[in-house]
């Protein structure tokens, strides 16, 4: 019995437009992201993909993104799980910072160790290694068991919420995952099976 596995991490947020920090902070889908949210729910349509369950964070980036997604799709009767576990990491102190203003602050070299070290978090925030003993964990209770038993499962959540995961279904090594890039509005596919290995990855993207 194999299962699909879908991570979309969220469409473009008003703060990725800006160049800023985001991490914790919610600030809304801009028209792109809705529209990238909108394209993935149609690229999933086209393949006849309709997931049985559903998973969202906290933010409103990430959750819209999956309300437009649901609006193309033209689904409407379901229930949805929505859980601050999967929310981006906390970039703490750099959080709402133009991320040139932060590289002044700090000097670019600092900057580039905080964003892609594996295990050295910015101050007051999270590492990568943070977000994924909290995301992982979460993971395994509510949503692996429906991959592993058959079920499609939808994740919209963000790039670092989602490194965790895809480090481990793809068995990626510290190094390979903090240069893993993670489009957004782009869904990627793993279809798992019963023993929880993924058998197949493909990525959705527009022709």
């Amino acid at each position: 019995m194999t299962g699909t596995l879908i991570l979309l991490r969220h469409g473009q947020s008003t703060w990725n437009a800006q160049n800023l920090f985001t991490g914790a902070r919610d600030p809304d889908l801009t028209d792109r992201g809705i529209e990238e949210a909108r394209l993935a729910g149609r690229m999933l349509l086209a393949q006849e993909i309709v997931p049985d369950a559903w998973f969202t964070s906290a933010l409103r980036r990430a959750y819209h993104t999956l309300d437009h997604l649901l609006l193309e799709m033209g689904i409407s009767d379901l229930t949805i799980t929505r859980n601050a576990k999967l929310n981006e990491r906390d970039y703490g102190e750099l959080s709402g910072l133009n991320k040139d203003d932060a590289r002044k602050r700090w000097g670019a070299d600092q900057v580039h160790i905080w964003r892609r070290s594996y295990e050295i978090a910015p101050p007051g925030g999270e590492s990568l290694l943070d977000t994924a003993n909290r995301v992982l964990p979460w993971y395994e209770k509510h949503i692996a068991p429906l991959a592993t038993s058959g079920k499609t499962v939808l994740v919209a959540a963000h790039g670092n919420s989602l490194r965790g995961l895809i480090m481990k279904l793809e068995g990626l090594n510290r190094e390979q995952i903090v240069g893993r890039e993670i489009a957004t509005g782009v869904p990627i596919l793993y279809r798992i099976g019963a023993d929880g290995a993924v058998q197949e990855m493909e990525e959705l993207r527009p022709v």
